[in-house]
Order: structure tokens, then sequence, then C-alpha cells
């Protein structure tokens, strides 16, 4: 699942647990290992990797264990824009002038 603008944070939620869960397995932990690796409660985890429900804290803390805090780098990053890109940003965001009426 793609992470988009179109999905709910449900949606979201339940996918980063997902990819938790995989990334997990692919390093053949078992949840308990891993929740001791982590410093949480079994319960944490598997509520994590169940429904995406848990706090940053823990998290960044499954992310730490799992050895993914690369991963997080480019999160929230501001991307850069060309000078054109800039430059329709702001006169989009201008209003226009109405044309001086003649005085006739």
């Amino acid at each position: 699942m793609v992470l988009t603008g179109l999905a709910s944070a449900n949606e979201i939620l339940q996918a980063l647990g997902r990819r938790l869960r995989t990334q997990r397995l692919a390093q053949g932990l078992a949840q308990r290992e891993l929740a001791q690796m982590a410093g949480l409660s079994l319960g944490a985890l598997r509520t994590l990797e169940r429904n995406g429900q848990s706090s940053l804290e823990t998290l960044i803390r499954v992310t730490q264990a799992l050895g993914l805090v690369d991963e997080l780098t480019d999160l929230f990053v501001l991307k850069h824009q060309s000078i054109a890109q800039m430059a329709r940003a702001e006169s989009a965001g201008q209003r226009q002038r109405a044309p001086r009426r003649s005085k006739a």
C-alpha cells in the first residue's frame, strides 16, 4: 500500500504496523525479542503491528531496534522548489488588480 494523501489515518496506521511487522519477520525476530530490544511491553508491540496504534516514542523505539532510523531522515523535510515553481506559487497567491478606469 502506498501512503498517499487519499488514505485515511487508520489506513496509514495499519500500513505502518504491517510494514514494521514485515521488517521484524525479515530480520528473524520474535515479537517478544523485539519488544525487549526496544524496551517495550509485548502488548505495546502487538498493538503497533496489529493496527498501528502507538505513541510516537514507541514507534521510534521499534524503528531504532530494527535499525531503520535512516528511513526517518526524509520524514517531514521541506522539499526545495525551483525558482520557477516558487514564482508560480507566489503569483497564484497574489490578488490581481483591476485595470484602472479611464477618466472620460
